[in-house]
């Protein structure tokens, strides 16, 4: 299974949400068992969540943006704690970085300590974002794919791959297996914010991306013959 070295996931926060409101317990045990596999395989795992499920800071108007990005911050913390605790009940080892202090929730982040957790197998979180407003957790996590020599960033999304407009309102919509990065932000596709898009642009990191919930989703991310979402490519 050992494609990667290291890797650098993306997880949704309405992708954990159950229906009735909470967390989906039953996918978040899934997504543990598809990272003890994965790690289990000799790859580190480094691990971004959005707090969407908590937090949609740009709905709620009336509230001034950085106070509002702040809170959508904190949210990202809350998962990665709620998260990891069921990581470590599956056996997982893991580590909680955000970039300020947040008691003895979380450690600081320090590149040199998470490399150090990823040499002991431990799956590290990276929460809290950028630990500034105004940049998603997009950005985010090819901030931390970069500090941390990723390979690639596995991004499970509620959608499986990307489309040439909305599948959700248009029936006729079509999937690419394959879009660069340029493109992507030729057409306005939305994917991921264009500060992120840049960065994959510049420092060069592929990124795929599949819906979480088809089965085994993110181990089948590591393979060509079985990923069945969309590779944003670099230079073409």
């Amino acid at each position: 299974m050992k494609k990667y070295n290291r890797i650098m996931l993306k997880l949704s926060g309405e992708a954990l949400a159950a229906e009735e409101g909470g967390y989906n317990e039953a996918e978040i045990a899934r997504i543990a068992a598809q990272v003890k596999e994965i790690i289990d395989g000799g790859c580190n795992v480094g691990i971004v969540i959005g707090g969407g499920n908590i937090w949609r800071g740009k709905s709620n108007l009336q509230i001034d943006r950085p106070k509002s990005d702040s809170i959508g911050m904190l949210a990202t913390v809350m998962n990665c704690i709620y998260v990891s605790e069921h990581f470590r009940a599956a056996g997982i080892k893991t580590a909680i970085f955000t970039p300020w202090l947040c008691s003895t929730f979380t450690e600081l982040f320090s590149k040199d300590k998470a490399n150090e957790y990823f040499a002991e197998g431990r799956v590290c979180f990276f929460a809290g974002g950028t630990g500034h407003p105004y940049f998603s957790t997009d950005t985010g996590v090819v901030l931390r794919a970069m500090e941390m020599d990723a390979e690639v960033i596995l991004a499970a999304k509620n959608i499986d791959g990307v489309y040439d407009s909305d599948p959700a309102k248009n029936p006729n919509a079509k999937k690419f297996d394959k879009i660069s990065i340029h493109e992507v932000v030729e057409r306005k596709l939305g994917v991921i914010d264009l500060t992120a898009s840049a960065l994959l642009d510049e420092h060069q990191i592929p990124m795929r991306i599949f819906a979480l919930q088809e089965e085994n989703s993110i181990v089948n991310a590591l393979t060509d013959d079985k990923f069945n979402g969309t590779d944003v490519t670099l230079n073409e």
